[in-house]
């Protein structure tokens, strides 16, 4: 028994079966032939994708056995940590510690968040990826909140900024039937959009609240003047929006010029062709783009009621030193 496969890798797997199959010959085609006659390439490939794709039983004789075995390579990875460690310690940074907390936190979660996604895999409920999805939702917003700390309800603005844009761009994707309505498709896909819109939405909320606490005057007079607080702050809003942006807006222009997006490489260590790699990085840069961008323009309007009073007026205790 192998490994268990990345998760990528199987989706990349999963993709490419559907595929093979519509290349099939049909039963009657297949009949005909001579009973010698090798079988045809996809029907090859579709036999091996449907062995590396199907599900891992935990409690199969020997998988632990082998789950560890496989455990031998991340192991032997932490060698560059080690590294990263020394340096730090003769620089005297003082984040030796926290490389390491680090490491074994995401190795800890990593390891977890592998079986509980396997049980979900295997359940036919969609009630299981709404609750997958709520709690990345969740963990996101906090994580936004913290970084925008100074604004108010900052974590409730994040979450559901990111909730709504996550949201519509699966929903889009999935009446486009670029992917199916499935716990293996729709988990990963919006493990991806939600990390990519808590990171902008977060940028976007700490900009925004740096930006009117800098040009204080320059709002206060445009209130003083009858501009709403929208009106009033709509050049920091583009600011911090295009600020936030425009690391997504660089991926995009340079995706495969200068390094290969993680999807990629996953599909093409999974053993998929580069020419269905690129087909799906570039569903995955076009959900992230338009992810992103709905998160981050609703947190700015939601950070309006929290930034000013009903009487139109900034909040000194949001703006305080």
């Amino acid at each position: 028994r192998a490994a268990p496969l990345p998760f990528i890798a199987r989706l990349a797997c999963s993709l490419l079966l559907l595929k093979l199959k519509r290349q099939q010959p049909s039963p009657a085609l297949i009949s005909a032939r001579s009973p010698g006659r090798r079988r045809s390439r996809p029907a090859m490939a579709t036999a091996l994708l449907s062995r590396l794709a199907q599900e891992v039983d935990p409690w199969a004789p020997g998988f632990w056995r082998d789950f560890g075995m496989g455990m031998l390579k991340p192991l032997a990875a932490t060698a560059a940590v080690a590294m990263a460690v020394a340096l730090s310690y003769t620089q005297r940074l003082g984040v030796e510690a926290e490389m390491l907390y680090a490491i074994a936190r995401s190795f800890l979660q990593l390891s977890v968040i592998g079986f509980v996604l396997h049980f979900i895999f295997t359940q036919s409920s969609p009630l299981w990826i709404l609750l997958a999805y709520l709690f990345m939702v969740t963990v996101a917003g906090y994580t936004a909140g913290r970084r925008a700390r100074r604004v108010p309800r900052g974590g409730y603005i994040a979450g559901v900024s990111i909730l709504a844009g996550t949201a519509v761009t699966m929903f889009l994707l999935v009446l486009l039937s670029v992917f199916p309505f499935t716990p293996r498709y729709i988990i990963p896909v919006a493990g991806m959009m939600v990390g990519n819109a808590m990171t902008v939405t977060g940028v976007t909320m700490k900009k925004l609240h740096e930006d009117v606490k800098a040009q204080r005057s320059l709002v206060e007079t445009a209130l003083a003047l009858g501009a709403t607080p929208r009106q009033a702050t709509v050049q920091q809003v583009r600011r911090s929006l295009v600020i936030a942006l425009s690391p997504v807006i660089d991926s995009a222009k340079t995706v495969g010029l200068i390094a290969l997006p993680g999807a990629m490489t996953g599909l093409i260590m999974g053993g998929a062709s580069p020419l269905e790699a690129i087909q799906l990085q570039i569903v995955v840069m076009n959900m992230l783009m338009g992810a992103s961008t709905v998160s981050s323009i609703l947190s700015t309007y939601l950070c309006w009621p929290a930034f000013f009073t009903k009487a139109f007026q900034i909040d000194d205790a949001v703006f305080a030193d």
